[in-house]
C-alpha cells in the first residue's frame, strides 16, 4: 500500500486530513527509528538534559569529582557545547594525564572549535599512547575535520580508519563523499560499494548502527 493510500485511509478514519498527516509522519518516524535510524531521537536530548543537570548539581557539591566532570564533558560534546566540554576535559587531564581517551576527546573539541592544528596534535599524542584508542574513531574525526582544508590528508586518515575498523560503513561512506567532492569519481564509487558490501556481511546486532551509512552509500551509487 502506497503512502497516498495510507493517507486516504487515515483521513477516512480520523475525519481530518491534518490529523492524518500527523499520524502518518508519526508512523514513518517510528518505522525509521526502529529499522533505519536516520531521523534523530526526540527523547535522547531530554534524557541528556536531565543527566547534565544532575551532574552539575553533583559538581557543585563535590567540585573535584573527576568521573562526574568526564561524564558531563562527554554529554556536553554530544550537545555540541565544545567550549565548556574542553574546559572540563582540561581539568580532568590534570588528574588523568596518561589517558588516551581524554586526550582524544580534548582533540575532538579543538577540531570542532576550529583549532585544527591543536586538535590534530592532541589526537596524535593519544594515538601514540594507544594506537587503537576509541577503535579508530580519531582517524574518522580527523578526516571529517580536514576534508575542506587538507583533503589529501583527510583521505589518508579515513583510509587508516578503515584499516583499524574494517566493519565501518561510515568510514567508507565518508571516504566516498570526500573522493566525490575531489572529483575522483571512480574512487568514490569504489568506496560506496565497499560500504554497501560491508553492511551485507555484518551480523544483525551490528547492522542497526551502520544502516544509515549503508543507505547513504547505496543512494550515492544509485545517483551516479
Amino acid at each position: 500500500m502506497g503512502k497516498f493510500s495510507v493517507f486516504l485511509l487515515l483521513t477516512w478514519i480520523t475525519g481530518n486530513p491534518l490529523v492524518a498527516v500527523i499520524v502518518l509522519l508519526a508512523i514513518l518516524y517510528l518505522l525509521d527509528r526502529r529499522f533505519v535510524g536516520i531521523t534523530p531521537s526526540f527523547l535522547k536530548p531530554v534524557r541528556r538534559a536531565r543527566r547534565i543537570s544532575r551532574l552539575r548539581d553533583e559538581l557543585r557539591l563535590s567540585p573535584h569529582n573527576t568521573s562526574a566532570k568526564l561524564e558531563l564533558a562527554r554529554l556536553l560534546m554530544e550537545r555540541s557545547s565544545y567550549g565548556e566540554a574542553k574546559e572540563l576535559l582540561e581539568q580532568v587531564r590534570l588528574v588523568m594525564d596518561d589517558s588516551a581517551e581524554v586526550l582524544c576527546e580534548l582533540g575532538f573539541c579543538e577540531l570542532k572549535l576550529g583549532r585544527l592544528e591543536q586538535g590534530e596534535r592532541l589526537i596524535g599524542q593519544a594515538l601514540q599512547l594507544n594506537p587503537r584508542v576509541k577503535y579508530g574513531e580519531p582517524y574518522l574525526r580527523l578526516g571529517e575535520a580536514l576534508a575542506e582544508s587538507a583533503p589529501d590528508r583527510a583521505v589518508g586518515y579515513l583510509q587508516r580508519f578503515g584499516d583499524v575498523n574494517s566493519s565501518s560503513c561510515e568510514a567508507y561512506c565518508r571516504l566516498g563523499q570526500l573522493h566525490k567532492r575531489l572529483g575522483r569519481n571512480e574512487e568514490a564509487a569504489r568506496a560506496f560499494r565497499e560500504a554497501v558490501d560491508i553492511y551485507r556481511g555484518l551480523h544483525k546486532f551490528k547492522r542497526r548502527a551502520e544502516r544509515k551509512w549503508a543507505l547513504l552509500a547505496w543512494l550515492q551509487l544509485r545517483s551516479a
